[in-house]
């Protein structure tokens, strides 16, 4: 049996990985920055897909409870131009093909599948540098350290671990998000309510856009999205809700109130999110005693596939390290090979935001949409 996984990171891959590892008895200790389980919002929907995200699942020995997380009904799209015109709206087909889940809710339901203790909050790593063949030293913002082997990296878009195997870094990918929540929608926000739908709407123009779903409990999460340089909104006191909420809300003048009430009407504080990326194909050589998963290993700008790809980076490593007790090393290989694949597979076909928000918005989005077996991406997390 391999010694105690180091895993860096509590998001869905990582939280996958301990779990499967715990399932074959494998030991593993999950460090997070975070302070707790609740410090943030964990994202809005994730629809769970029948090629990655939900075998995974399986391989964690959770799909009864994913069954009992899936938000019925929101499997429906609509399509409106800046008007606030109905383009296209598509039902739920009651296939169940990419059900619908709540991240906060699923993230939850990983922890709840640990034994206690297996993730250690309050845990930001500031340096991981490599101390003989196959272990790495981790330091920790309070200067703690642990000797780790074999070590993997969850840690999303901005890994300590990764400069360890690769010294690329994430780019800007041209697209600032505005994130806001209208909660009791059908109650307190009725039109807002109406003009979001049963499950998720697009309202697109070239160079923005306004992506909304209906979480439970009639929560309305809305991104604003914008096609802006990075340096937008620089100077500008991001928690001055009311300068942030108009700055934003002058983005979309001449659209219909129904939509800009999406931002003007939200019952949290803005916050802002730019968007960025890794290069399509990025990989490395096998360095002993260490890989990657997940946004740390293939970031890419959100296309729907991400959170799945991560749980199924998580399940099929915890899957290779107990079918190679003995060789860690050829464990930590297959993985990546198989990695590389998949996510070389899903960045050939991510160019979601030319789509959404392209020259041709709304109408390129608008034929996707009718496209054969084609669904919605989800929102960044």
């Amino acid at each position: 049996m391999p010694t105690s996984v180091t895993i860096i990171g509590a998001g869905l891959g990582g939280l996958v990985l301990a779990r499967v590892l715990h399932v074959h008895g494998i030991p593993a200790t999950v460090y997070e920055a975070e302070p707790s389980p609740d410090a943030r919002r964990q994202g809005g929907l994730l629809d769970i897909h029948p090629r990655n995200g939900r075998p995974a699942l399986e391989a964690a020995g959770l799909a009864e409870e994913f069954r009992g997380l899936v938000l019925p009904g929101r499997e429906s799209y609509r399509i409106l131009d800046q008007a606030g015109t109905v383009l296209l709206d598509l039902p739920d087909d009651g296939t169940g093909q990419r059900p619908e889940v709540s991240r906060g809710a699923l993230r939850q339901t990983l922890l709840d599948a640990l034994p206690p203790g297996t993730v250690r909050w309050g845990h930001e790593v500031t340096e991981v540098r490599a101390l003989d063949e196959s272990r790495h030293e981790v330091t920790f913002a309070d200067g703690t350290t642990v000797v780790a082997s074999p070590l993997v990296g969850a840690d999303g878009a901005w890994s300590r671990v990764r400069p360890v195997l690769s010294g690329v870094t994430p780019d800007y990918v041209g697209v600032s998000v505005v994130e806001t929540f209208l909660f009791d929608g059908d109650t307190r926000h009725p039109t807002a309510a109406e003009v979001v739908g049963a499950g998720s709407m697009f309202a697109l123009a070239p160079g923005r856009g306004l992506l909304g779903h209906r979480e439970g409990g009639g929560t309305l999460h809305v991104y604003a999205q914008l096609t802006k340089p990075e340096d937008w909104l620089a100077g500008l006191d991001l928690t001055d809700a009311a300068t942030l909420t108009a700055r934003v809300v002058k983005e979309y003048d001449g659209w219909a109130p129904e939509l800009t009430a999406l931002i003007t009407d939200s019952d949290t504080p803005p916050v802002l999110r730019r968007l960025f990326t890794l290069p399509a194909g990025h990989r490395w050589d096998r360095v002993p005693g260490v890989t990657l998963l997940g946004d740390a290993a293939h970031l890419r700008p959100p296309n729907g596939e991400g959170a799945n790809l991560a749980m199924l980076d998580g399940a099929t490593l915890g899957q290779a390290l107990a079918a190679h007790p003995d060789d860690v090393e050829a464990a930590l290989a297959e993985h990546e090979q198989g990695m590389f694949s998949r996510a070389g597979v899903v960045a050939a076909d991510d160019d979601m935001y030319t789509i959404m928000i392209g020259d041709d918005a709304p109408h390129s989005m608008l034929a996707l949409m009718t496209g054969a077996g084609q669904a919605a991406p989800s929102p960044p997390s």
